[in-house]
């Protein structure tokens, strides 16, 4: 495995808050230290190996997409210069460049904010059920990877890790947050998603689906933890788009399509990965990332 695959941090002096799929984030006092590993996760379970860079590769892609939406919402970014971190940090940089951002501790609302372009993943299942996803009606008639008249917001709970997120109506989410925060919440995700999607379109790339979290500094609603990302988002060239069943993509549905092609239950341990799907993966990555920004 190349000396750039980093699978897990370790930094004595810094406290460990909490240990993610991917993040390792540390509590620096009234901030927050969020270092993004090359773990890779597929059905909530952790992989065993990491994809060389895919972290480096996920914060880079979060900095161009907050720098590209920072109109429309706030964020909890300080600082993404390692050398600007605090002292504590400093020990630790040479780690810590390009896969680390510094950032303000928001509190986090209990709701994955999703919106949906096309019909892919759970929500195609749920419309094969129902003809609805989450609550809301869709035209009949539709194929899988079709383009839906219009965005859908669709939310989820945040489900602990080594369990799914459970998709739940706007309703639900309003009886929880309140219908204000709610629909705060909608609008901005949709506001976001709608740009990202024009961007991404110019440069090849459809943005399928993404997820974002929101979280509460002071009272205001800022944008926290990483942003359209292969990880959050799917991804799917352009040119190869054809509506009708699944699509190339350059997220991690390719390590996902491997895994369901094995006689795996999909709970932990997770099978080990041969050594081509992981470097497969890592460009599906790199590319998704060059398109998007050069």
């Amino acid at each position: 495995m190349p000396e750039t695959a980093l699978y897990e941090t370790d930094f004595p002096g810094l406290s460990l808050f909490s240990r993610g799929k991917v993040r390792d984030i540390y509590d620096l006092g009234d901030s927050l230290l969020m270092v993004a590993t090359d773990r890779i996760s597929a059905f909530d379970v952790i992989m065993g190996q990491p994809v060389p860079e895919k972290g480096i590769i996920l914060t880079q892609m979060t900095l161009f997409w907050l720098e590209q939406i920072k109109d429309i919402v706030p964020n909890h970014l300080i600082s993404a210069d390692a050398n600007e971190f605090p002292e504590a940090c400093q020990p630790y940089k040479d780690v810590l460049k390009g896969r680390s951002l510094w950032v303000k501790k928001a509190r986090p609302f209990p709701f994955e904010c999703v919106v949906r372009g096309y019909l892919a993943g759970s929500g195609w299942r749920e419309y094969q059920q129902s003809g609805k996803i989450c609550g809301i009606t869709l035209p009949s008639g539709l194929r899988e990877a079709d383009r839906l008249p219009e965005p859908i917001f669709t939310p989820a709970t945040k489900a602990e890790q080594g369990t799914h997120d459970e998709n739940v109506s706007f309703a639900t989410m309003a009886n929880t947050l309140g219908k204000e925060t709610a629909e705060r919440l909608r609008d901005l995700s949709l506001a976001i998603y709608v740009r990202a999607r024009q961007i991404a379109e110019n440069r090849g790339i459809i943005v399928a689906d993404t997820k974002m979290e929101f979280g509460l500094l002071d009272g205001d609603i800022i944008l926290i933890d990483e942003l359209l990302t292969p990880d959050s988002s799917r991804f799917w060239p352009a040119d190869a788009y054809e509506p009708g069943h699944a699509q190339v993509s350059f997220d991690k549905q390719f390590l996902r399509d491997y895994l369901d092609s094995l006689d795996w239950d999909k709970t932990p341990p997770p099978p080990v990965i041969p050594e081509e799907i992981i470097e497969k993966t890592s460009r599906k990555y790199k590319e998704a990332y060059n398109r998007l920004t050069s």
